[in-house]
């Protein structure tokens, strides 16, 4: 994503969808792991900013599933469980706006988590 993409998505310096949340991470992640979360992101990049933390919850858990599924759990997939650890850590942070609800999603969250794997019956 550009920057002129980001300014685009926001709304007086507010971010209004996932990806401008995204871009205005600070401090912002090195490098390799923003492009990671950026991929990852992809497929919510234009829900709302309301959204980040079901976009950054679901990111996550669908990646860990794949990991753990595979068995892509060495240092190879170092980046991956970073990246696993970063969506879930923003998750929280973006529902920082509401308190009332941390209860209710960590709940969920461990309970989603603690299901993994789920193996495709495709």
């Amino acid at each position: 994503m550009t920057v002129d993409a980001a300014r685009a998505n926001t709304a007086g310096g507010v971010p209004t969808t996932v990806e401008s949340w995204l871009a205005g991470l600070k401090p912002a992640p090195p490098l390799a792991l923003a492009k990671r979360l950026t991929e990852l992101l992809e497929p919510y990049r234009s829900w709302p900013a309301t959204r980040v933390s079901d976009a950054c919850e679901e990111a996550g858990e669908r990646l860990l599933n794949g990991l753990l599924t595979s068995g892509a759990t060495t240092r190879g997939s170092a980046l991956d469980l970073l990246a696993v650890d970063a969506l879930v850590t923003y998750a929280f942070e973006a529902s920082a706006d509401a308190p009332d609800e941390i209860e209710r999603r960590s709940a969920l969250a461990m309970q989603r988590i603690s299901a993994l794997p789920r193996v495709s019956r495709e």
